[in-house]
């Protein structure tokens, strides 16, 4: 289903707002979990409900997992230059398109997005920071405490991660095998650093 862009939901009230007015009749796209979302070379899109993940492939056959979208950030062809650059529903998403035209035309636009855009940098830079731990263990570590701070929910036991990636994505976001973060998250769910709740979530105390 289809629904109104008057339903979007972002963090500040006026950025809300902002966009409100100028999209009051724009609709949210919906996509299905696991399905692959387009994207052309003029369009941005704006994650407005779900959770989207990023992906490329390297010339050896090698995924990669470059990003984690949640709501309010942008996404798309514009503002990359990698190739190929694959988006893909992790949860029910509903996304908003728009032409990179009409938002270089509209600076309350540019306004009310920037700081989502700042909210990419500073995850890409927390991906490009797990590089730098030679330790496979503690690029796992440094990776769940960035899903903790993007998809955590406060519980009583600790901070739940909303979203299940598999042990190839987060194998994938490592550099490292689906057989070592399986042994490494039963490690670390013996040593208390995290345990799993009965529908598999990773939860952090």
């Amino acid at each position: 289903m289809i629904q109104s862009f008057a339903t979007f939901s972002i963090e500040r009230p006026d950025s809300r707002q902002l966009l409100e007015q100028l999209y009051q009749e724009r609709t949210l796209q919906p996509f299905r979990s696991g399905q692959t979302i387009p994207m052309r070379p003029d369009e941005i899109w704006v994650a407005c409900r779900g959770i989207v993940v990023i992906n490329t492939l390297h010339p050896t056959g090698d995924e990669a997992l470059l990003s984690v979208v949640t709501p309010s950030m942008p996404f798309g062809l514009p503002l990359t230059w990698i190739t190929p650059y694959q988006a893909i529903a992790l949860t029910h998403v509903d996304l908003l398109a728009l032409t990179i035209t009409e938002v270089e035309r509209s600076p309350a636009l540019c306004q009310g997005l920037f700081r989502h855009l700042s909210r990419r940098l500073q995850q890409s830079e927390a991906f490009l920071a797990l590089s730098g731990c030679r330790r496979v263990e503690e690029r796992l570590k440094q990776l769940l405490i960035l899903l903790q701070h993007e998809v955590g929910q406060p519980m009583p036991s600790g901070t739940r991660l909303n979203v299940r990636l598999t042990h190839q994505q987060l194998a994938n976001a490592i550099g490292t095998t689906r057989v070592t973060v399986t042994r490494l998250l039963g490690q670390l769910k013996q040593e208390g650093w995290l345990s799993i709740d009965t529908k598999r979530h990773i939860i952090l105390p």
